[in-house]
């Protein structure tokens, strides 16, 4: 039996999305959790892990696809890597490894963590290899530390100081050693919001 690692992420997918819901997903909650714009090669997929054994729907119903074959796994938080714009958080692509934490322990089932780089947030108590633990949301109100990324600035998400003041939109890092990020007018749409900072996991190994 060979899964690709799109179907394993369909599986991975209808997994989270169910266990979240209490209910199968429809193939427009899959297609919508995977950024794909067309279920067509969604359906595909599905019909090769259906005659694998590893799905099975009833036909005519939108919310029956059901796992077979597959044991329930423990729960865990992605640790992300580079984030390519424009695709969503979780794909498979951006996962380094499963944090064996569940993530309910931070408030939310779909909690991700991303690994701090550098000192920009010491005076926040967040330090050079920690993992911040994220919620993911798109927006954020003013004050909160979020991860974002910034397109042309770094292909990681990185931490910051959320602020809005009319038209503008700043960074601020949590050390006085930085200046914030600051973006006005047409700029502010280089700014993608990834999730609110809900915990950090401590880095206890220091050089």
């Amino acid at each position: 039996m060979s899964v690709t690692d799109r179907q394993r992420e369909i599986l991975d997918c209808i997994e989270v999305l169910q266990k979240r819901e209490g209910f199968p997903p429809s193939l427009r909650d899959i297609c919508k959790a995977l950024g794909l714009v067309s279920p067509g090669s969604l359906m595909r997929h599905i019909r090769i892990l259906e005659a694998e054994g590893l799905l099975k729907g009833a036909p005519g119903k939108k919310r029956s696809l059901r796992l077979i074959g597959r044991p329930p796994s423990s729960p865990s938080i992605p640790l992300l890597g580079q984030i390519a714009a424009g695709t969503p958080i979780l794909a498979q692509q951006n996962r380094e490894e499963e944090l064996p934490v569940d993530p309910t322990l931070f408030g939310s089932a779909d909690a991700f963590a991303v690994r701090v780089r550098g000192d920009s947030m010491i005076d926040a108590h967040i330090r050079d290899g920690d993992l911040a633990v994220i919620r993911p949301q798109q927006e954020a109100d003013d004050g909160l530390i979020v991860a974002v990324l910034v397109e042309g600035l770094e292909p990681e998400a990185t931490l910051k100081i959320f602020r809005r003041r009319k038209d503008v939109v700043e960074l601020h890092p949590a050390n006085s050693e930085y200046s914030p990020l600051i973006f006005s007018g047409k700029e502010r749409s280089r700014v993608r919001i990834l999730g609110k900072l809900v915990g950090v996991i401590r880095n206890t190994v220091r050089n």
